[in-house]
């Protein structure tokens, strides 16, 4: 950059040598500004190239989107009665198991009330 910088002064001459840097700054500028809105127009015109071709695609059968499962209180309630567990008039803790295991959920049962008798 030095070197340059004096080759400049040598070639140009002290006195025009701020003039040609204002020109060249203002260059520059202008070169800069062309780039950028030749980029921001390639840009939109992939974009709308991009849009074009997703209009152009037939719309997806219901066969083919993907399958959204019910939330988990859903799912467990209708595998546990798949799996014949289901409480017979008490509340019932299943114990969670391992999701890769194929194993049924382990039942245990509530505490039962004890009958207590006031003499």
């Amino acid at each position: 950059m030095i070197f340059l910088f004096v080759l400049a002064l040598v070639v140009v001459g002290p006195k025009r040598l701020p003039g040609l840097a204002r020109q060249m700054g203002k260059f520059m500028a202008e070169f800069k500004r062309a780039s950028n809105e030749f980029k921001h127009q390639l840009e939109s015109e992939m974009l709308n190239i991009e849009l074009e071709e997703q209009a152009k695609k037939p719309a997806p059968r219901p066969e083919d989107e993907p399958q959204v499962l019910p939330p988990e209180e859903t799912w467990q309630a209708s595998i546990m009665k798949a799996q014949g567990v289901v409480s017979r008039g008490t509340s019932a803790d299943v114990s969670e198991v391992d999701a890769g295991s194929h194993a049924a959920p382990v039942v245990e049962p509530s505490p039962a009330k004890s009958a207590s008798t006031d003499a």
